[in-house]
């Protein structure tokens, strides 16, 4: 398809738009990762909770240490004799793993810290503590040794690791307790935004690597245990034959399953006061933690501005013991649909008005956001939304805009060059469809109207100028009306004589047939005008009229920037003004042609006409041809 200059334009912009995207895409910013293309993922994830809710998880509770609880049994800290029998009577349930998300930076008492302790040297192997480390390292503390039994032994491919927060102290108040527990991080970075939307698998400390929390909780909810955790350097975490997907620095993308409270929660204070049943936690993974509002920092997450941090911990498990997984769709794929949605849209829309071109432009982005949301929803499967979607979108703006403008000035330019000469029915048909008007020239069939008034010469030289000027502006503007009414185009007046033309700028199959009846519209209107004349003692006017059909070259005809008219020219032309002058030898007002004849015979046999008589003239031969033409007189019959 070839384009004139201006479609070249989109074109070129809507391939330079696609690379500059593609480019970003390569580059992935973080601060339009984390922010514009993350808060369309959260976007996602609320749409998929409404058309396809993920299942409630029923092998996972959480007992909170919730506001009920601080007030039956005391202040935050709870004193940890309180916690360690919340912990013992848990134990009593059987079951999988027990993680007690909760700090113990600080001693608290000899007694309470014994009582503790004690407790998790009795389940030994059963519970995971949240364990906290820290960046800085200002007093240099040494690595505890029981430390290295709780690393990642297994790392393949460590150079594909990405190391961007590196831990340089571990945060425990009690070797003893620690010891006795199976230890994991907590380490929470939020994106930009300051929403959690990530989970680091493993953090690096030293030259070793340690499990998440939640990782390592689900390891032995699994029946595993650290030696088949495998980290897989830039790919992801091996848990048995369970893969998670990380990025490069060991992020997993957490698959939220909806508002606070997606899971079972019961209060620390039911588990006190022995207002449960122990069955509840039997083979099953309990976390506990706290949720009352003075005792944890709230997990923003797409559902949520305060979630507990034990429930986002509790999602990461389910995640990984569920294998609900979100994937990520290759970059090469994201990259691939860039370019051919930019490209499909480059080479379709200059060819396109603006209104079904926006049509295309948003049928294509609504395809792309209801596969982005389809695959999301029903495929765990992430595909990067923001780059193909904002490309698509530049590019229908631009083309739009582009498209408006040069229409609205392309309508500006007919209505001005076409108002004077169709009705405004045609000039309004032609802003529709602008391709309508070849202003360049071209060859057509059309019928041309000739009109002259009779006598004009003497009847101006008798008369005063200005009321020769008065009478014959009424008489124009009355035909002019009528022209208009049977959607002629004016082309001009000569003197005294109007000549007039159907078939362009717009096709019009019935041409011969319209100009037919516009002369018999003309005849009656000067009729009534001379009826008007005659009572205000005025001249009385008369006219003929000649009508021709036949193949004549037209257009925009003129001097370029000076003067330019809309006009016909061609044999055809100077026929039907021979055929007019016509009309004073053989009586009549109406001559036509037998190329219009041949083109209203068969409207004239079956009536359509009306009342109305043709009668066949002879062959003539007009001045400048060569050839005779046989003519025919047009008249009304009375009713």
């Amino acid at each position: 398809m070839l384009f004139n200059n201006k479609l070249k334009l989109i074109t070129i912009f809507s391939l330079c738009s696609t690379l500059l995207f593609a480019f970003i895409l390569l580059l992935s910013p973080p601060i339009i990762d984390e922010t514009i293309e993350s808060l369309f993922t959260d976007f996602r994830f609320r749409v998929r909770n409404l058309i396809n809710r993920p299942e409630v998880p029923q092998d996972i509770v959480i007992v909170e240490i919730d506001d009920r609880t601080l007030e039956r049994y005391g202040s935050w800290p709870l004193k940890r004799t309180t916690q360690a029998e919340i912990i013992e009577r848990i134990m009593h349930g059987r079951p999988k793993v027990l993680t007690v998300d909760i700090f113990y930076a600080e001693n608290q008492s000899v007694g309470s810290d014994e009582k503790l302790r004690n407790v998790f040297k009795k389940y030994s192997g059963k519970i995971v503590l949240a364990t906290g480390f820290e960046r800085e390292n200002s007093d240099n503390i040494s690595p505890p040794e029981f430390l290295w039994d709780h690393a990642l032994m297994d790392i393949k491919h460590s150079s594909g690791i990405n190391i961007v927060w590196e831990a340089a102290k571990i945060k425990i108040s009690d070797e003893a307790l620690y010891s006795h527990a199976i230890i994991g991080h907590v380490l929470s970075l939020a994106d930009i935004d300051g929403k959690l939307r990530r989970e680091y698998m493993f953090i690096k400390y030293g030259d070793d690597y340690f499990p998440s929390l939640s990782l390592i909780t689900a390891a032995h909810g699994l029946g595993m245990s650290i030696e088949d955790i495998v980290i897989h350097g830039g790919r992801g975490v091996a848990l048995g034959d369970i893969f998670i997907p990380t990025d490069p620095e060991g992020r997993f993308r957490i698959n939220y399953l909806g508002e606070n409270r997606t899971f079972s929660y019961i209060s620390a204070s039911d588990v006190l006061d022995e207002m449960f049943d122990p069955a509840l936690f039997a083979d099953k993974t309990v976390l506990l933690g706290a949720s009352a509002l003075q005792t944890y920092d709230p997990v923003v997450t797409p559902f949520s501005a305060r979630m507990p941090g034990v429930e986002k911990n509790a999602t990461v498990i389910e995640n990984i013991t569920s294998k609900r997984f979100i994937r990520n769709i290759p970059l090469s794929v994201t990259l691939l649909l860039i370019v051919l949605s930019g490209v499909f849209l480059a080479f379709v829309l200059p060819g396109l008005r603006a209104v079904p071109g926006l049509i295309v432009s948003t049928t294509v982005v609504v395809a792309l956001i209801m596969a982005n949301q389809m695959i999301f929803s029903y495929y765990e499967r992430y595909l990067n939304f923001v780059y193909p979607f904002i490309n698509l979108m530049v590019i229908t703006i631009f083309s739009v805009a582009y498209k408006y403008t040069s229409e609205e000035r392309k309508a500006r330019e007919l209505k001005r060059i076409f108002s004077s000469y169709v009705s405004p029915k045609i000039v309004n048909e032609l802003i529709n469809n602008p391709e309508m008007a070849r202003l360049g020239g071209s060859r057509k069939e059309v019928t041309i109207l000739f009109s002259d008034i009779r006598g004009f010469t003497s009847f101006s030289e008798k008369r005063e100028p200005e009321e020769v000027v008065e009478i014959l502006n009424e008489y124009f503007k009355e035909m002019t009306d009528v022209i208009f009414r049977w959607d002629g185009t004016l082309d001009k007046f000569v003197g005294d004589e109007i000549m007039a033309f159907w078939g362009a700028p717009i096709d019009q199959p019935d041409h011969a047939e319209l100009a037919v009846r516009c002369a018999l519209n003309m005849s009656n209107k000067l009729d009534e005008l001379r009826e008007k004349w005659r009572s205000e003692d005025k001249p009385l006017l008369d006219c003929g009229i000649g009508i021709n059909t036949g193949s004549v070259l037209i257009g925009n005809i003129g001097a370029a920037d000076k003067k330019m008219d809309y006009t016909a020219i061609g044999d055809h032309v100077n026929l039907g003004a021979r055929v007019e002058a016509l009309t004073r030898d053989y009586d009549t007002r109406i001559l036509i042609t037998e190329h219009t004849y041949n083109k209203i015979s068969d409207s004239t046999k079956f009536d359509q006409f009306g009342h109305i008589e043709l009668i066949e003239g002879e062959s003539v031969k007009v001045k400048g041809k060569e050839t005779a033409v046989k003519i025919y007189k047009v008249r009304l019959l009375p009713h």
